[in-house]
């Protein structure tokens, strides 16, 4: 992914690229992914752990697809209250250099709404990445599948 600098922008205000010029590959489209864990509980109360589960999250699913979070081509992010948007950031700022090692960070568009889903949740985040057509890694290779309509005779 390549970082669009325009001359005519100011710096971006926050973890985020103005816009991206994304490599050849098929979309992956990740739903809004919240701050619950693999059991259905919320990750906590406040919007720094909230975030961090959404996530970590948002990663099973591109892993899923055998993406990674460095294929993250946009996140679109909700949160329930505008308060929330320095702890918000806080958990970006630690969690994205360790997604993003090259400092090249997808755009986001943050949002505030009146509620998600459920009354705890504080936090979703929506992700649309590229999965490339370089070979699979060892982690990510996956057996081929076999066709069942063809029977042996």
């Amino acid at each position: 992914m390549k970082p669009i600098v325009p001359k005519t922008s100011g710096a971006p205000l926050g973890m985020y690229s103005h816009g991206v010029v994304a490599p050849a590959g098929e979309l992956v489209v990740v739903a809004g992914q919240v701050g619950t864990r693999g059991d259905g509980s919320v990750a906590g109360e406040d919007v720094g752990s909230q975030t961090k589960q959404a996530l970590a999250n948002v990663a099973a699913v591109l892993d899923a697809a055998g993406c990674v979070m460095a294929d993250v081509i946009r996140f679109q992010t909700f949160l329930t209250s505008a308060d929330d948007i320095p702890e918000f950031m806080a958990a970006r700022k630690a969690a994205f250099p360790v997604y993003f090692p090259d400092g090249v960070y997808p755009p986001n568009t943050l949002l505030v709404v009146s509620r998600l889903v459920l009354p705890a949740l504080r936090v979703e985040i929506e992700a649309m990445a590229v999965r490339s057509r370089r070979k699979p890694s060892a982690r990510s290779a996956r057996p081929p599948r076999r066709n069942s309509s063809k029977r042996r005779r």
